[in-house]
Formats: structure tokens, sequence, C-alpha cells
């Protein structure tokens, strides 16, 4: 089956897009929004409302395909693609990616999800934008799954030969800045890792010498026996953002004793900690987290180190899991581009022997939530990212129901 016609549609996200070295850097939260001046390029304020392009693909028996264009919270942080500007992306799509897909087989998944990767914006040589990508291979798994009649999962699982789970995949929620009503949600609905927390800055979320942060465990741990009971065992999982390296001084040592107080506080729950520090580029950021791991390995049980920041593309996916840099790595789905680099880095940490979290952020829509979940039962990871939004119910609905309705088709066609 042929596409025949593409078009876009411009969209919101489920949050915002986000200064992170504004607010790094002391810009006070006033309500919804932040106080200050933007410090990264692209930015007018430092929030200002997340951006989403539809791709909308036409197929010669009528039907339509879908992908949602969408970047990170904190985009243009951490060595990843600028800001994500709809007007100006979708004219880059218009000019450079429909000429070339219109007319071309439906059912090539991985052919197309590959080619687009190689599309250049000319006079630079650059990819094309990350969320360019991103979106336009959703678009192009749903046009193969409907010319199909398959499920994406299906699609994602036979072009990479993997199987679908027959179990769902632990979903992580994230609660934003109420950490403790968003917390009470994901306890109440079992949600298996938990709360995210969103440590961003220093004096009034971590505290000066971590002891905000440790409290705040100690609380979250209690909180679990109180509602969940003893038989409910989610893990605790916090992004940091690099601001304990910035406590510490990025002292190794003192960060591991530090590691010890929280896994302590964390009682009998599991603690993973996403993003310790931030050593500013690549090849030092792996080092670093090399390092922690190793030290975290020695001296304590029950604890994870999750590498986030500079660890955005396949490329620098595979060169983490080499390096043993972090005990699991986030997959950050927009940041890889195609939904097809996504499946490729799952597998991979599998076989290096390092956690797989499926994760991408809350400034995505419907459409790139439910194309994640497929993602995630073709090759499954050990925990997926429930999105869009910060409110934990909307998120946790959209990835849970869809991941709900792949299963029960499934057994029903068996």
């Amino acid at each position: 089956m042929k596409i025949v016609d593409a078009f876009c549609s411009k969209g919101l996200t489920g949050f915002f897009f986000d200064d992170q070295a504004a607010i790094k850097g002391g810009a006070r939260a006033d309500g919804a929004a932040y106080l200050g001046q933007p410090r990264t390029k692209g930015f007018r304020s430092v929030r200002q409302p997340g951006e989403s392009l539809s791709v909308i693909l036409l197929l010669e028996d009528g039907s339509t395909a879908v992908g949602d264009c969408a970047a990170v919270q904190y985009s243009g942080a951490g060595g990843r693609d600028p800001l994500f500007e709809a007007d100006r992306y979708e004219k880059v799509i218009e000019e450079l990616v429909f000429p070339w897909i219109i007319g071309r087989d439906a059912g090539a998944f991985r052919t197309l999800a590959e080619e687009i990767e190689m599309i250049e914006n000319p006079g630079t040589g650059n990819k094309l934008h990350t969320a360019v990508r991103y979106g336009v291979s959703q678009a192009i798994l749903d046009a193969a799954a409907k010319s199909g009649r398959r499920l994406m999962a299906e699609v994602l699982a036979d072009e990479y030969g993997t199987d679908v789970s027959d179990t769902g995949i632990p979903i992580f929620t994230q609660s934003g800045d109420d950490r403790y009503g968003n917390a009470d949600k994901m306890i109440i609905k079992r949600a298996g890792v938990l709360p995210h927390g969103l440590i961003n800055s220093v004096p009034g979320k971590l505290g000066y010498n971590g002891e905000l942060l440790e409290d705040y465990i100690s609380w979250l741990a209690g909180r679990v026996d109180e509602l969940g009971g003893s038989e409910y065992s989610p893990v605790i999982h916090i992004d940091v953002y690099g601001t304990i390296g910035i406590i510490f001084n990025s002292d190794y040592i003192k960060m591991t004793d530090y590691f010890g107080r929280i896994v302590k506080a964390s009682g009998r729950l599991k603690l993973r900690i996403e993003g310790p520090l931030d050593a500013g580029g690549r090849k030092p950021q792996a080092e670093a987290l090399a390092k922690l791991t190793e030290l975290a390995d020695a001296r304590l049980e029950n604890f994870g180190i999750v590498a986030d920041e500079w660890c955005n593309t396949l490329d620098d996916i595979r060169y983490f899991a080499n390096m043993k840099a972090g005990h699991m790595l986030q997959i950050k789905t927009p940041d890889l581009g195609g939904i097809n680099n996504t499946i490729e880095a799952v597998i991979y940490c599998k076989e290096k022997g390092i956690g797989a979290y499926q994760g991408g952020t809350c400034n995505e829509t419907d459409i790139s939530a439910k194309a994640c979940v497929h993602a995630a039962m073709a090759s499954s990871p050990d925990l997926m990212l429930a999105k869009p939004g910060m409110g934990v119910d909307e998120g946790y609905m959209t990835v849970y129901n869809e991941m709900q309705r792949i299963l029960a088709f499934r057994r029903r066609r068996k």
C-alpha cells in the first residue's frame, strides 16, 4: 500500500518547555510560571508552552497514519537539540520530508525509518531535528501497522526479531513539583516505579546538605507502607538533575556516603538516583558515572544509578553501556530521533547487561506516548515512563490502558 498524501497539524504537548539553565541558576517559581530571564538559546521565557506537530499520512485505502513531533521539557540542555518550534519545523517537513515519503510503500517501516535518519538540512549537513525524526517515524510505524493489519508492536517485533511481551511493562510515574499529593496517587494506583520527584534545584528541593531529599525519601517509604501495605514494593526512582554533584562538588566518596544515607531512608524499597551529577560533556559524564557505579557496587545494596544527561542519542546509549556508566540508562525517546532507535537502544542495553529505562518526557502527546507503549511491548525494557503531563492520572492512564489493549487484543486473537 502506498502513501499518497501527507500534511501537518500544529498542536500542544502535555507540559511545557523549561529553561533548565535558568532554573538551576535560581529562577523563582511563581505559581505555574518561573520568574527570571532565560539563559538557553531560543527560549523567550523560562517556561513556555510545549509545542507539537502532527505528521499525518494518507494511505491508498483512505486510512490515515499519525505521528507527533515533540521534544523534551529541558530542550537545549545536556547536549540535546535546540528548542522545537512547530512553525519553523513544519516548513522543514513540507520541504524535505513530504516529497521523499509520498509514493513510498507504507509497509516498509524499517527502511523508511532508517532513511529519515539520513536526510540532512541543506547547507548545514546536520540531521533533521530529533523531534522531526521522532514524529515522522511514528507516522511511518502507524502506516506500516495499518497497511499490514497488525499492531505497531507486532511490526516492530517482526522487524527487529523480538517477541511482543505477554505481560505489562512496569510503569514509572512522575510527580512534578507536587511530590506529596501526586505520590499518594501513584501509591493508590500501585505504580511500579515512583515518583521521579523533579529535584532540579538545591536550596528548596534537595537541601544544602541533601537533608530535604533524605527526609522526602523517608516519608515516601513510610507512605508506601501506610497506603500500599507490605505486599506493595515499588522502586523509588528520583531524578536529581545533577544537584547531588553540585552539593558535594563532584566528590565521589562524599556522594557515595550520601547515597548510603538515602538508601537507609528508603527502608525495604529499592532506590534509584537518576542524574546524580552533570560533568558537562559526554566523555566526562560517562567516566564520572562509571566511577560512581563502581563505588556504589562496592559499598551499597538495593541501589542503582541511572544515566540521563549527555546520554541522548543511540550512539550515546552504546557509549554509556560500553562504559558501564550507570546501572541503568534512560532511553529518552524524543532525543533519539526515530522510534526505531529506541528499539535498538533497548536491545543494546539488554545485550550489555545494563538496565533499560524507556523514558521520554512529560512534554509529549497522547499519540507519541501510545507509540512508545508499542515500542516497549516489542522490546521489553525494565520500565517505561507514564506520559504525557505531570498530573499522574492522565499519563498513567494513557500508557497503562494502551498496554492493556495490546495484551487483550493479542489474547483474543490467539
